[in-house]
């Protein structure tokens, strides 16, 4: 690690004299129409290369002449006015002395049906106050991944074997589609693997959400953008995928827009085998008995997987919009695993091997349909949004045991989990601008949700008959719903803007047994308060500090009072009295830019009450061990982090991002002291070079460093990916080549150690993996800033 801070110092160093302020330099130019008469009053804009942010606008005056004073730095122009194409002059590098572009030619815009429309190259990650923008497909690692791998290629995003998302070190995060709660997310922490990537337009990462966002979620929000084009005629993107372990896939993602209609679409389908391994070491010590065993687990994970995605957008008027929207996504997937268990005695010699297989059959599917309406008024900011969403999933998982000792007679035994989600939403949302910059922004909102989860298991006797198990039998339905209203004001006060915000929700939660007729209802209200303030050091200098109060609800697979049952030695029983997590939070950023990059520095602190934590909370005489979620009684995690964006050359950029935090939880169980104090920081480093005009090169490393847990403690883990693509077809399509994990090495290892208990364990979800990919480009071009051959 000293070697790559031996790399980056430079570049910080680097990077910092270039944020300093520099004199400012002069565009200059002419805009006319096709026939050399000037265009007056035509909006003339420099947009930053690196990130397409505004960085000065003006107009042409009445002989069509423009002049715009800047900052030295790399640029595009964008050239508008109504009944003309809109022209882009890339390239524009503007030095500490005056820029003359000579005469910029508009064409009308009844030539632009024809024209194919040019991609630009956005940079992979944008760095704003509020949030982190990466732009998922300028990342070659994730080329033909599933959202579940590219949420782990995020800076201070982990993933576990599990499909279970953390941010800054907290599972607590929530994660919508477009803005909103889905069925993609909101059922199965491993529905994200059956997501394509190729979909994934971008993803935002919001640290510190503000009362206009729902409540949940103690670290923030990951929002997914798909893809979804609006441009006139008919656009689309096509991609095929191979890798090796095996997968295959496609998709597409297409709009045709004439008048006052838009409809878009887009398709996925996916089938892969997914290898991967587990080993573990248990020994357990007491007064009157002992035990010691080792267990390796060999598994398979395979299935097929589609994502339909329909919607049109209706424009009323130019400034009404009814959007519908549908969505299907159903899969079905054959999963192996095989257990070997080697028991020792306390002379550490081997006494007994046992054989424990599973196959599982998991039949899935989600149905999605939305309706939007959105009203822009003639008042700039004013506007009105109403949605309706209705979300319908299903989850059938039929699983066959067998174990037994080599020889020896065979048990036999089959488990069902069935479960189904149906969810409403509805929501108002209404802005209101004041005065010149400020604005009046309130909503409500209420959700429904309802779960039915049916889990059985049965052994079969000596005379083939099957006989249910009580303990790993039972019906369960939740029932959730919650209310909410907000109200935020906002304002800007010369280089001080300030906002706030008042979020309540009422919950009213239940989870009812059906084989036991146990009920356990459950209603609170809670006032969830939002603050943000920024100030504006400098054009390009900006700190900002935020505050939100939140919540983390449990989730329902954690109340369920009864086991699963997938290792025969470790089982996993939920806690129906669990109550919710509440956190205090607290960011103050820094955000630097320039013309060929940004730097965004943030410390945080979250206090947290009622932790959940899981814990072994029994282990018996015969080994099995009990694991359970608790609430602890508080945790306060302090952190900072680091991201840095930057064009080094036109050839060659760098992101790198680390997150350093500490976590100091304490609580006791059973007379048990569960605190800890745990420091850990994770870093991801990518760097892109483009070698020459059609290919691209991109390396990253990602590291997680070792963190005390509540029972013991997780080793570090780092990976590396590289990736590379060249451009065919005049830019039209695009190959793709990369390998994810080059030196297999992202296992996860951890460790427990109580007093007479101790367990080691690594866990592999996946090989490393190679991947090709094809993408072809339909009316639209990729073109790199270096490669325009565009005329003025």
């Amino acid at each position: 690690m000293k070697y790559v801070l031996a790399i980056l110092l430079p570049i910080l160093y680097q990077i910092a004299v270039l944020a300093q302020d520099r004199p400012a330099g002069t565009v200059a130019g002419t805009i006319a129409d096709e026939h050399g008469e000037p265009v007056p009053f035509a909006t003339v804009a420099l947009y930053h290369a690196v990130d397409s942010a505004l960085a000065v606008g003006g107009a042409s005056d009445v002989s069509g002449a423009f002049s715009l004073a800047v900052k030295p730095g790399r640029y595009y122009l964008k050239v508008t006015f109504v009944s003309y194409r809109d022209k882009i002059v890339p390239r524009v590098h503007v030095a500490n002395t005056p820029l003359a572009l000579g005469t910029i030619v508009l064409q009308t815009s009844a030539d632009v049906l024809q024209e194919v429309v040019i991609e630009g190259e956005r940079p992979a990650m944008e760095l704003q106050l509020d949030k982190r923008v990466f732009n998922v497909s300028q990342d070659l690692s994730n080329v033909g991944a599933n959202a579940s791998d590219i949420l782990g290629n995020l800076p201070s995003v982990t993933v576990d074997v599990d499909g279970a998302v953390s941010l800054r070190g907290s599972g607590n995060v929530r994660i919508l589609i477009d803005g909103r709660p889905s069925g993609l997310t909101s059922r199965d922490p491993d529905a994200l693997r059956k997501l394509q990537g190729n979909l994934i337009e971008r993803i935002e990462v919001i640290t510190n959400p503000s009362s206009r966002y729902d409540a949940a979620g103690e670290v923030g929000i990951i929002n997914i953008i798909m893809k979804k084009d609006k441009r006139g005629g008919l656009n689309g993107t096509f991609v095929a995928t191979a890798g090796n372990p095996y997968q295959l896939g496609a998709s597409y993602s297409i709009n045709y827009r004439k008048n006052n209609i838009n409809l878009f679409s887009s398709y996925g389908i996916d089938d892969r085998n997914a290898p991967g391994y587990g080993s573990s070491y248990q020994r357990y010590t007491s007064e009157d008995t002992s035990f010691v065993y080792s267990q390796y687990n060999d598994r398979e994970r395979g299935g097929l997987a589609h994502n339909v995605m329909l919607g049109l957008d209706y424009f009323l008027t130019e400034k009404t919009t009814l959007t519908g929207f549908f969505l299907y996504n159903p899969s079905f997937g054959v999963n192996h695993s095989t257990n070997t268990y080697h028991d020792y005695d306390e002379d550490g010699t081997l006494t007994r091997n046992v054989v424990r297989t599973e196959r599982e059959e998991e039949d899935e599917s989600t149905l999605e349909g939305s309706l939007s309406f959105k009203k822009d008024f003639e008042r700039k900011d004013q506007s009105l949004t109403a949605d309706v969403k209705w979300i319908r999933g299903v989850d059938d998982e039929a699983t066959q045991y067998t174990e037994g000792t080599p020889g020896g007679d065979l048990t036999l035994q089959r488990g069902l989990n069935n479960a189904d989600e149906t969810n409403w939403q509805v929501q108002l949302d209404y802005v209101h601008p004041i005065g010149k910059e400020g604005k009046l922004e309130a909503g409500i909102k209420t959700a429904t949700r309802m779960i039915h989860n049916l889990y059985s298991l049965e052994t079969q006797d000596d005379d083939d008959a099957w006989t249910p198990l009580p303990a790993f039998t039972n019906n369960l339905e939740y029932d959730e719903h919650i209310h909410a209203a907000y109200v935020m004001a906002g304002n800007a006060f010369g280089k001080l803007s300030a906002q706030g915000g008042l979020r309540g929700e009422y919950s009213d939660i239940t989870t009812k047994l059906t084989e036991t007729n146990e009920s356990n209802p459950r209603t609170y209200f809670n006032l969830f308060p939002s603050a943000g303030l920024s100030y504006k050091l400098k054009d390009s200098n900006t700190l900002q500090v935020s505050y939100s109060y939140r919540i983390s609800r449990p989730d329902f697979r954690d109340l369920l009072p009864f086991s699963d049952f997938r290792d025969s030695r470790q089982f996993f029983m939920g806690n129906p009295n669990l109550k919710p997590e509440y956190t205090h939070s607290y960011e103050l950023g820094y955000l630097i830019e320039w013309g060929e990059g940004s730097i965004l520095s943030s410390v945080y602190h979250r206090h947290r009450t009622d932790v959940v934590q899981r814990i072994v909370s029994d282990v018996d005489e015969q080994g099995r061990t009990q694991i359970i979620p608790i609430n602890l009684a508080e945790q306060n995690a302090y952190g900072a982090e680091l991201n840095l964006s930057h064009a080094i050359d036109t050839w060659w950029k760098i992101n790198t991002s680390a997150n350093f935090y500490r976590a100091i939880t304490e609580g006791t169980y059973q007379d048990e002291v569960l605190s800890a104090d745990t420091y850990t920081w994770t870093s991801r480093t990518t760097s892109k070079w483009t070698v020459f005009r059609k290919l691209d090169v991109q390396g990253s490393f990602n590291y997680r460093a070792p963190r005390i847990t509540t029972q013991g403690r997780d080793r570090s883990t780092y990976s590396v990916d590289v990736g590379t693509s060249y451009d065919i077809f005049k830019g039209k399509g695009t190959i793709n080549a990369s390998v994810r994990d080059l030196f297999n090495s992202r296992i996860r290892r951890s460790i427990i150690d109580n007093e007479g208990y101790y367990s080691s364990s690594k866990f592999q979800w996946q090989s490393r993996q190679l991947l090709v990919t094809f993408t072809y480009r339909l009316n639209r071009l990729k073109e790199k800033e270096s490669e325009s051959t565009e005329e003025m």
